[in-house]
Parts: C-alpha cells; sequence; structure tokens
C-alpha cells in the first residue's frame, strides 16, 4: 500500500464584495484548504462552515464564523449551519460505520468509492458520481489499493429522524472526529 499521497492540495476561492460593492476574491482565508491527519486512514479539510439560517454574508459575518471554526473544529455536522468538507481516503482504507443527522451530498472527485449501508447493501461509486445520505449508518471504502480517493460534501441539517416510534441520533466513532453539536 503506497503512502505517499498522489492528489494535489485543495484550494478554495471565496468571494465578496469590496465596501464599494465591487466584486472581489476575499483574501482573509487563505487559499489553501488545510488538511487534517485523522489516526486511520484519511485526511479531512474543512472547506467551508456556516452557523445559522439564512447565512448572513453581510460584513462578512460568514467568513468569521468559518474562521472560528478552522481554529476550533466542528464535529462531522453542524446542527443550525452547512458543511462543505473535503476527504481523501488512503488506499484501501474504510472507514467506520457511522451515521449523521443530517442531509449529505456527497461526490467523488477522484478514485473508486465504494459505499456501504449497515443493511449490507453496497454501490460502487466512481468520479462524478453522487451519494444523498439520508441520515443512513453508511461507512466509505476505497477500492483501489494504490490510490488516494477523494470526495468532497456537503452537509446540512435535518430534522430528527424518526423511524416509528424511535428517533435516530448520530452514530460515530470515528477517531479523531468529535461528535457533532
Amino acid at each position: 500500500m503506497s503512502a505517499d499521497k498522489n492528489i494535489r492540495p485543495t484550494k478554495r476561492f471565496i468571494t465578496g464584495h469590496a465596501p464599494d460593492g465591487k466584486e472581489i476574491f476575499h483574501d482573509e482565508v487563505g487559499e489553501d484548504a488545510p488538511m487534517y491527519a485523522l489516526p486511520k486512514d484519511a485526511d479531512f479539510a474543512l472547506c467551508y462552515a456556516t452557523k445559522g439560517y439564512p447565512i448572513d454574508l453581510n460584513d462578512n459575518k460568514d467568513i468569521g464564523v468559518y474562521q472560528s471554526f478552522l481554529t476550533n473544529l466542528p464535529g462531522i455536522t453542524i446542527s443550525n449551519g452547512s458543511v462543505l468538507r473535503m476527504v481523501d481516503m488512503r488506499p484501501g482504507a474504510t472507514s467506520p460505520m457511522h451515521r449523521t443527522v443530517s442531509l449529505d451530498y456527497g461526490v467523488v472527485l477522484e478514485g473508486e468509492v465504494e459505499l456501504v449501508l449497515d443493511s449490507g447493501e453496497k454501490r460502487i461509486m466512481k468520479r462524478g458520481d453522487i451519494s444523498i445520505q439520508r441520515g443512513t449508518n453508511h461507512a466509505w471504502r476505497n477500492l483501489s489499493d494504490t490510490e488516494w480517493a477523494r470526495m468532497l460534501y456537503i452537509l446540512l441539517p435535518v430534522q430528527p429522524i424518526k423511524i416509528g416510534d424511535k428517533t435516530l441520533g448520530e452514530d460515530l466513532d470515528i477517531p479523531g472526529v468529535r461528535a457533532s453539536d
């Protein structure tokens, strides 16, 4: 298994307005999205995050919120906000089975990734494929033994998930990732 990361670093470009109304690229946050190595098999980048709805862009409040999350990383989800996260998976890596109370859009950017549900059902996702994760217990597996895989996730809060009389909560045991708020 290759430990050399064969995926380029991620850049993010944040736009906005100058005081005169002119459109600009903001420089309050650097273009390089910092990756955080988890103890097992993956790197995370918090590419952007917000809190509250509707999102307040005035006076760059959203950028301030994001900067605070960069210094105090949130859990997988933010209960009243959005999360834009990049995940790089080592060759052959499989995430722990987990559930978030959120609606997650996941896009494969590099490699082939298998989405595994707690029921045992599986789907192979290739570059450009999208998953719509609706609060299900699931795991991700990088199908390559030699290449890293990369996924982009957008996570949004949802109402509590109820199945019959049972309310499903977060079920998360990913080393290096704290519980969501």
